[in-house]
């Protein structure tokens, strides 16, 4: 790499952005507030965007997608309960130190599951292209528990 082609590393390296200075200039969905820190213009990030996600206590997000989207969700703190699919008929919950996947175009809807304690989360997507679509879903009474499970988390004893 010739002396010329060598980024000039102070402007282009790396980059903290405050937790004080988000944008919540983002698509929203009913319920929730977003809250942009890596992007396109905060950021300089070409192929990922990631902010915040607050809910507020015995409060739930209107249900939703992202497109073509994946998107991972951390707890920092509260409990989430994930309801998806077409009716939301699947549920799961989560806690703090906790991930989230959410697949493509997966209808989903998150709920803080406490009655005095806000959900607060870290979220990241797979592109910089502000996807939400809201959608208008008749949600099943009685979701189906769901358990984390996998290779190294094999369903619980009942």
């Amino acid at each position: 790499m010739s002396e010329d082609s060598t980024p000039n590393w102070r402007t282009e390296g790396v980059r903290v952005i405050p937790g004080d200075q988000l944008d919540t200039n983002t698509l929203q969905t009913p319920g929730m507030q977003r809250a942009a820190a890596i992007n396109q213009a905060m950021a300089g990030a070409q192929k990922i965007w990631a902010g915040t996600v607050e809910i507020e206590p015995d409060a739930k997000t209107g249900a939703h997608h992202h497109g073509a989207l994946e998107s991972v969700i951390y707890i920092v703190s509260g409990r989430a309960r994930m309801r998806w699919g077409v009716a939301l008929e699947f549920v799961a919950e989560a806690g703090p130190g906790d991930f989230i996947f959410v697949p493509p175009y997966v209808p989903h809807q998150e709920i803080n599951a406490s009655d005095d304690e806000p959900l607060s989360c870290v979220l990241v997507r797979s592109d910089q292209e502000p996807v939400v679509v809201n959608l208008n879903i008749d949600p099943v009474e009685k979701p189906e528990a769901v358990h984390w499970i996998g290779p190294n988390h094999p369903h619980p004893i009942e």
